[in-house]
């Protein structure tokens, strides 16, 4: 049992609690981090609809307010860059539905919902109004797409030099070997009873990078060699995440991170010409927060947060959300179909259940506050619900010790939250019918 040292009672949380009532309220808090360059917004679980509609609308009021130009989300590059297509009024396809639907790997919901539609649907609308230049971009930070990503480095080079391309097919012909899932390819590789992709991949990149020097000035430019290089970056490191996966959790955690950080500094350099552009970046609390100030730092993980932190001191901003119970839509195993489920009341030694009892049902607190409040090195549990939930292992499945002052900049708790909406059909039981069909309020579509 984690004991709060005197004071650190929810009356402490209460008088430095800021009410969150309306949309003037997430302006402030967008004015705290709008000096930033890159604004990190996470989320406690992947299917929560609070989140994402909170952290579309601060996003919403950095781009138009503060000149950010790009949303950088823990979704894969190829998918996502269909979406970008979209909301910069390119490609075919008609709508926000239509954009999301290249979003087929598990988990499906947690980027093809109601509430990214409305966000690429509201981002297109902002980008018809403004300047090319100004546009703002949806891009992916994940690594996933390992086959996606190498038919799209194939079919880009086959558009610009025949030669290359062929050299390409035959290193990535190195996966034919161990055709389907990745993930076979990374055990197969590990356990030695398959091939090692690794100097392929590596090589292929080598080359597109090297194509900067290439004779009679002819330097790849733009958009088009912007996204192919990115894609050579995701398969290399794609290849060495599957590789690794199987070794231990730490290093392809930290491999995965460590492309999400430079997949961040990529764009922004991409898109910012004399200086790098200003970026918001979602994805979970586990990856924006600072891993030294919990338990994952303390077993050798690092995160994307820290990394950024840690690469452009002042810059970045870590905002992080909690919630104490309601309903959130994730599945009971991996790959397993999407469900909404009741999310139990957060256990009595944690950040969650300190927010709860301050007695507020939505409210943000600084990270300075709560230092001042409660000390610095204040620790007590912080859930985390990714992709799986298992209310039935809670404890052991979905917390981990933090220092939440340090690990943050700002906090947002939403007392009680409800799952996302998902485009597609999901498993809805009957004993939530009642809770998810309650009217909505705010901030719901701000």
């Amino acid at each position: 049992m984690v004991h709060l040292p005197a004071g650190a009672d929810p009356e402490a949380i209460r008088a430095i609690a800021r009410p969150i009532h309306g949309e003037q309220d997430l302006e402030k808090i967008g004015e705290l981090v709008a000096t930033k360059r890159l604004v990190c917004i996470g989320e406690a679980s992947h299917g929560t609809r609070e989140f994402y509609d909170l952290r579309a609308a601060l996003t919403r009021h950095l781009i138009v307010k503060h000149g950010f130009t790009a949303v950088v989300v823990e979704g894969d590059w190829p998918d996502c860059l269909r979406a970008d297509r979209y909301v910069r009024g390119q490609g075919e396809d008609p709508s926000a539905l239509h954009a999301l639907d290249s979003f087929e790997r598990f988990p499906r919901w947690m980027w093809r919902n109601e509430d990214v539609a409305m966000f690429l649907d509201w981002l297109r609308a902002y980008n018809a109004d403004q300047a090319t230049q100004r546009h703002a971009g949806f891009y992916g930070l994940d690594l996933y797409s390992l086959h996606t990503s190498m038919q799209a480095v194939i079919h880009y080079l086959e558009d610009v030099d025949a030669d290359a391309a062929t050299r390409a097919r035959e290193r990535y012909a190195c996966f034919d070997h161990v055709p389907g899932d990745p993930q076979q390819y990374g055990l197969q590789a590990h356990i030695g009873i398959g091939p090692k992709c690794e100097t392929e991949v590596v090589a292929q990149l080598v080359e597109m990078q090297v194509r900067k020097l290439a004779r009679s000035g002819r330097t790849p430019a733009g958009d088009a060699w912007f996204h192919a290089v990115q894609q050579a970056h995701v398969v290399r490191n794609a290849e060495a995440y599957y590789r690794t996966m199987f070794g231990g959790r730490n290093a392809s955690w930290n491999l995965r991170d460590t492309h999400m950080a430079d997949t961040v500094d990529m764009v922004a350099e991409h898109l910012g010409g004399s200086s790098p552009a200003k970026v918001v970046i979602w994805a979970h609390n586990s990856h924006v927060g600072d891993a030294r100030a919990t338990e994952m730092g303390d077993s050798g993980q690092i995160t994307l947060g820290q990394l950024l932190r840690q690469r452009h001191p002042g810059e970045a901003a870590l905002i992080g959300f909690t919630s104490h119970e309601g309903t959130v839509v994730a599945s009971h195993d991996w790959d397993e179909p999407a469900a909404r489920m009741r999310v139990r009341p957060s256990l009595d030694d944690s950040w969650e259940r300190l927010f709860h009892d301050a007695g507020l049902p939505r409210f943000y607190v600084t990270a300075s506050e709560l230092a001042q409040s409660l000390g610095g090195s204040t620790e007590l549990l912080q859930r985390a619900i990714g992709v799986v939930y298992r209310p039935d292992t809670e404890r052991r499945s979905h917390y981990l010790q933090a220092r939440l002052a340090a690990e943050l900049d700002v906090v947002i708790h939403v007392d009680i939250t409800r799952g996302v909406e998902p485009l597609d059909l999901i498993d809805e039981p009957d004993d939530i019918t009642q809770a998810h069909e309650l009217p909505e309020t705010y901030p719901s579509g701000v």
